[in-house]
């Protein structure tokens, strides 16, 4: 009636319900389609900014390659990082990625001792 593989299926799923009850059971799941539809929406942002004919502009002072922004306004880390700069009131000319990190680093510590 019921092979090898059948009986370990079988078994796992009656090892699943003995140790997280069948109340659990469902949450997981529900937890494991959000994340999927989470990964598929992000794969998808990706591949639409990867394929957007968008010019792509160097940035001397960054020393990086940054594309412009798309229609979901995706920001990369250099675009994040100067706009944290700039929201600590740190001036970032002339500056690269690692000197501004490191003021950023500075600043919140500082703040953080008030």
């Amino acid at each position: 009636m019921f092979d090898g593989w059948d009986l370990i299926i079988i078994g796992a799923i009656a090892i699943v319900i003995i140790m997280w009850g069948p109340t659990k059971i469902p949450e997981f799941a529900r937890a494991l389609g959000r994340a999927q539809g989470e990964f598929k929406k992000a794969q998808k942002e990706f591949s639409e900014a990867a394929t957007s004919p968008e010019a792509v502009t160097a940035t001397p002072a960054m020393g990086a390659v940054v594309m412009s922004k798309p229609a979901a306004a995706i920001k990369t880390k250099d675009e994040m990082l100067l706009e944290t700069a700039q929201r600590l009131g740190i001036p970032t000319e002339g500056k690269n990625r690692e000197q501004i990190s490191d003021e950023i680093s500075v600043k919140v510590k500082l703040l953080g001792a008030d």
